[in-house]
């Protein structure tokens, strides 16, 4: 997997960081229990602090994504993730933001569809 991070973006790196790892866990671009690259390694490629991949990495562990292991160093959780409530709450809150901006009920299950399906695909490797 790639991260491609937007030094010119609001959105501060380490969410940055976070976004694309869960992405690419649920596309199946990373498997459970696949070792992760160290902090001090991603920092060095991207070109940023380490203590802001650490951050991000730190909030991945906190969701459930990430394991750490004193051998092995920084894995990928087994699936599926624990679900968490504030997760319903951000989706109720994106949909809602969806339906106020006119988008009709059947464009946003065409959209949640697919992306479902890009996950699909991408587990199915």
């Amino acid at each position: 997997m790639i991260l491609e991070i937007d030094s010119h973006s609001d959105e501060p790196i380490y969410q940055q960081l976070r976004k694309q790892i869960i992405i690419g866990i649920a596309k199946g671009e990373l498997q459970p229990n696949e070792q992760l690259p160290t902090v001090r390694q991603i920092a060095d490629e991207l070109g940023v602090n380490a203590m802001t991949i650490s951050k991000g990495y730190q909030l991945l562990k906190e969701e459930g994504y990430l394991l750490t292991d004193r051998r092995k160093g920084t894995l990928v959780a087994p699936l599926p993730v624990e679900k968490k409530t504030e997760k319903e709450a951000a989706l109720t809150l994106l949909l809602a933001e969806l339906y106020l901006a006119g988008t009709n009920e059947k464009e946003i299950e065409g959209k949640i569809s697919d992306i479902l399906t890009s996950f699909r695909k991408g587990r199915e490797k």
